[in-house]
């Protein structure tokens, strides 16, 4: 690929960056030729596309940017601004090129750990829409919040379960395991002959460094994306009124500047890990301590421990709680000594509890297992009673105002954060289980994980059922849907020869436009998915809880039928647990080495890091926050310096990204800009399960600021959809839906069959160029702009023309 250095810029008058030779241009091609320009800015989307496809040229040049995200040009456009304006009109085309951001080097095969972290983060934006509840809007916020650091808590806490209980504890305590895996020998007391390393304390103390580093890590790639995303600014302009017109928060100055709360929250959420490897080491030999008849001073020092593991929880939660995003304001503020002194504070107690257990304490033996139920068990209440109160507040925020196209009746929030709870859940237990198998083999030398563990992977099977009988529905479903689409099909492609149709094309083009209305029923699936989750998790807790044995064990005298069936599902679930264990390790083992499994990750990051980090630090990075500033600032100075038109051209999550950078444009310049979407789920995925921020309002707002705006969708597309805004507003924005194949059979345009394109390849439809005409046809240049319009109020004023 070709890269031309970055276009130098000087200030112009109004204070806006202005390519240099802008005076000698307009003398040598007068004011109607710079203003004649036109530009189409090209957004592509999941996966990624290089800029040689999307501008269909071998032959490109990079205007801006730099090797993470930047913009390019074809070549022979690289000085358009220099000449006249084509005389037909034929825009500049543009490419914004950033998958880079989700799908990079190696470490981002790294990202796969901080699943659960992201699925929870998207729990805090599924809110319903609000007005005037302030309160509860920040509640359920702070609920989400308080999820995302049960999650920490419980990552860091299966690491101590692995490193200290099942390794330190169990197999170097035991000396058939110890004699198994002779890499243990100096840490047990029996194969060491006594070594230093071989009491309970120091072994536990060494082995606390696993999770401590783990911590550690999640801290590093917290705080270095941090610097790399975060601290992009977004682009600052004086409020106008039009701007009280935004129906949505994106639209605010620092929605995509949240460096302050990402701070705040690395240093709770570092303080909390912490925090749990200094109790999981601590606990241990204080338990010891406590007992009659041992070292007074080692009893204080236990008592003083406890105090101190406490107070830090305190202060961990205070500063969870304690603030929000700031939003409304550009926060360029850093709490210094927050982000400093508490991490510090946690780690100095660590190093001071690993000098505590490793003291010399004759005739203490490690027996048993070490308190994990306890742990794992209060995890998941807390985790419980969170998603519960969660669902409450949603349920209460729905209410006051009803969106009938909401995801789960705005329920999708807490329903999101119940599976971010399971996943980490399973990740958790399937770590410990595949520990303890690998340490034990078959010999059932030592105790093993936690019982609740067990429990837990005891009910996959029972989850798994359930999904096999959804998927089983959703087949069924989309037979019925084929079924109808047959006659649809035959209709929108009979050309009144009345010549025979062929039977399997019109499968087929029925079947791709059922599965694509399969995306629909996502919330009916996520659903029943999250309520049995959450039934079988607090069956699993009962049962962990009441008989303090695994299941297998716990059913011996019950019913030939229930005991076999307790014991397979016993087996069961550890076999799944192990697998999925095996496969995890061994995807993000190839998406560090294969650059093509490392874009298919991307993927999913696409999808769901588009949100800032609102409720986890060490969720993935938000791109948006790199590539909405990205945008705005090209569409701004652009606009600004030529006084063109302009186009931004979005395609699927591109289209997101240009609706949330014309939201960032001061109202003055969005009325300049045309949008276009096409494959676009602005609507169908993210209006309904983000209602607060792209609901009808939102998008209804966004179609009266900027100058004009077109949607494209395939009936065949199961991502893109219409954008349906109520009234006279939706036929305006969406038009028909375009006909997929583009023809039936084999005619004198279409002498090979037609592919159905689904969610691909929509600029191959002549439909596409023919609402791009019609756009920049639209749109006026900046001398013969109006000004608001009278009366139109809460809408925002675009200055547009309807047809």
């Amino acid at each position: 690929m070709e890269h031309a250095q970055e276009r130098a810029s000087t200030p112009g008058a109004n204070g806006a960056a202005e390519p240099p030779g802008r005076a000698e241009r307009t003398e040598r091609t007068g004011a109607g030729a710079t203003t004649g320009i036109a530009l189409e800015l090209l957004v592509h989307g999941v996966g990624g596309a290089t800029p040689e496809k999307m501008l269909n040229d071998p032959r490109t040049v990079r205007i801006t940017g730099d090797d993470t995200a930047a913009v390019f040009r074809r070549a022979d456009d690289a000085g358009a601004e220099d000449r006249p304006a084509d005389p037909h009109g034929a825009p500049v085309r543009e490419a914004y090129v950033w998958c880079n951001l989700t799908s990079g080097n190696g470490t981002r095969a790294l990202w796969l750990l901080l699943l659960p972290f992201m699925v929870v983060n998207l729990a805090h934006w599924m809110r319903p829409t609000a007005r005037d509840r302030q309160r509860t809007v920040r509640l359920y916020g702070l609920l989400v919040r308080l999820a995302g650091l049960t999650l920490t808590v419980l990552l860091v806490a299966a690491a101590c379960e692995v490193a200290l209980d099942l390794t330190a504890w169990q197999c170097a305590g035991t000396r058939a395991c110890a004699e198994a895996h002779s890499w243990l020998g100096f840490l047990s007391p029996a194969e060491s002959g006594g070594g230093w390393w071989s009491p309970p304390g120091r072994r536990l103390a060494l082995a606390a460094v696993v999770p401590a580093a783990l911590t550690g890590l999640l801290w590093f790639l917290s705080r270095r994306t941090w610097r790399a995303y975060e601290s992009q600014r977004p682009m600052a302009h004086a409020p106008e009124p039009a701007d009280e017109n935004i129906r949505t928060a994106l639209g605010r100055p620092g929605f995509w500047y949240g460096r302050r709360l990402v701070a705040r929250l690395r240093a709770a959420h570092t303080a909390a890990g912490l925090l749990t490897v200094a109790a999981a080491l601590g606990s241990a030999a204080a338990r010891h301590d406590r007992q009659p008849g041992g070292p007074a001073i080692l009893e204080t020092l236990a008592g003083l421990l406890y105090v101190s593991l406490a107070a830090g929880a305190v202060a961990v939660v205070w500063v969870v709680c304690r603030r929000g995003r700031s939003e409304r304001h550009l926060d360029q503020e850093l709490d210094a000594r927050l982000v400093r002194l508490l991490p510090g504070g946690a780690l100095a107690l660590l190093l001071l509890t690993a000098v505590y257990a490793g003291w010399s304490r004759p005739g203490w033996r490690s027996a048993g297992r070490l308190p994990g139920d306890t742990t794992f068990g209060t995890l998941a209440l807390l985790q419980g009673v969170i998603v519960v109160v969660l669902a409450v507040v949603a349920h209460l925020l729905y209410r006051a105002h009803p969106d009938p196209r909401a995801a789960m009746r705005g329920l999708g929030g807490p329903a999101v954060a119940t599976l971010a709870c399971a996943l980490g859940g399973v990740m958790s237990g399937g770590v410990s289980q595949r520990v303890a198998d690998w340490l034990d083999g078959t010999g059932a030398t030592i105790e093993g994980p936690p019982v609740l563990l067990t429990w837990q992977a005891s009910v996959i099977p029972a989850v798994l059922l359930v999904v096999l009988g959804l998927i089983g529905w959703l087949a069924r479903r989309t037979l019925q849907l084929r079924r109808a689409e047959l006659d649809a099909v035959e209709q929108d492609y009979d050309d009144g020869s009345g010549e025979p149709m062929d039977a399997a094309r019109t499968r087929r083009i029925a079947s791709m436009r059922a599965m694509a209305a399969l995306t629909d029923r996502a919330p009916r699936i996520v659903g029943i998915t999250t309520a049995v989750t959450l039934l079988l998790g607090a069956t699993a807790l009962i049962g962990a809880r009441i008989t303090d044995d695994t299941p297998g064990d716990a059913s011996h005298g019950a019913y030939a039928v229930v005991q076999g069936a307790a014991e397979t599902a016993q087996a069961l679930g550890s076999w799944l647990i192990g697998v999925g264990f095996l496969l995890f390790v061994t995807w993000g083992r190839r998406a560090y080495k294969d650059p093509a499994a490392r874009r298919t990750i991307g993927i999913l990051w696409d999808v769901g890091t588009f949100w800032p980090r609102a409720s986890h630090p060490f969720a993935p990075p938000c791109y948006a926050e790199r590539a909405v500033p990205d945008l705005t600032w090209r569409m701004a100075t652009w606009t600004e310096a030529t006084g063109g038109r302009l186009v931004i051209s979005g395609h699927s999550q591109g289209s997101v990204l240009a609706a949330a950078a014309a939201w960032q444009l001061k109202p003055s310049v969005r009325r300049r800009v045309a949008l276009l979407t096409y494959g676009s789920p602005l609507e169908r995925l993210y209006g309904r399960w983000f209602p607060a921020h792209f609901g009808p309002a939102a998008l209804t707002s966004l179609h009266h600021d900027v100058a004009c705006w077109r949607n494209l969708y395939r009936l065949t597309d199961p991502i893109g959809g219409p954008v349906h805004l109520p009234g006279d507003c939706g036929p305006e924005v969406d038009r028909a839906p375009l006909r997929d194949p583009l023809a039936y059979g084999r005619s004198k345009e279409h002498p090979l069959p037609s592919p159905i394109l689904g969610h691909s390849d929509y600029q191959a439809d002549p439909a596409f160029a023919e609402e791009r005409e019609k756009l920049l046809a639209r749109l006026r240049p900046r001398e013969a702009l109006p000004g608001p319009r009278p009366g139109t109020g809460a809408q925002g004023s675009s200055g547009r023309s309807s047809g």
